[in-house]
């Protein structure tokens, strides 16, 4: 008898999480951001979902996060890629294309303030700033921690699933990673953002991702 009660039990506490987790929108909150003037990627905002397609193209959607929600430590979101970009290495420069990445943007508690005027290029060259990628794409194995060929220390790439098509549920510890790929406990997380990339490779990728939450 005690391990259906344990299994209640445990099925309570994930509902009780999942209710308290915060759904994330993808609505007119969410602003492109070009990293040329001629590359951007298209991008359809609908509800619970953001789908892209890159063509030869790379650009990112990004959001602040509300003041209420800085203090999320974990997050959860479905993914699907139907076409993919080539395995590339995520570590070269200007060769490091990938199908999807999700950033999470975090400053110091007391800098939030000053945070929430800023756009994701300043918030990404901000000194104190710390971003985690979560990635689908390259040629790595799950669960590696790369530097960042572009933030330097400031931010570290956790990849989740190498280059290829298919869809997948992620569940992610911020403040585990975060204290593993720099050192210490999150700040507040202050943006948020999702990126295709494909103009290395001038290939073309169809993806998305849906049903984003923290808490």
């Amino acid at each position: 008898m005690i391990r259906p009660i344990l299994t209640a039990a445990a099925l309570a506490a994930a509902a009780v999480a999942a209710a308290a987790a915060t759904p994330v929108s993808f609505d007119d909150g969410w602003t492109e951001q070009r990293f040329s003037l001629f590359s951007s990627n298209e991008y359809t905002l609908g509800g619970d979902t953001l789908s892209v397609r890159a063509d030869g193209t790379a650009s990112l959607m990004w959001a602040p996060v509300a003041t209420a929600s800085q203090g999320a430590r974990h997050a959860a979101w479905s993914w699907a890629v139907d076409r993919s970009t080539p395995a590339t290495d995520l570590t070269l420069k200007g060769g490091d294309d990938r199908d999807l990445s999700i950033y999470f943007v975090f400053v110091p508690p007391e800098a939030a303030a000053a945070a929430a005027g800023l756009g994701i290029r300043a918030l990404l060259d901000e000194p104190s700033a710390r971003v985690l990628t979560y990635v689908w794409g390259g040629v790595h194995a799950r669960g590696e921690m790369l530097d960042s060929p572009y933030l330097g220390p400031r931010g570290r790439m956790v990849i989740l699933r190498p280059s290829g098509t298919g869809e997948a549920r992620e569940s992610i510890d911020l403040a585990r990673d975060h204290l593993a790929a720099f050192g210490t406990a999150p700040g507040a997380l202050v943006g948020l953002a999702v990126s295709a990339d494909s103009d290395d490779t001038d290939t073309v990728i169809v993806a998305r991702v849906s049903d984003l939450r923290i808490e």
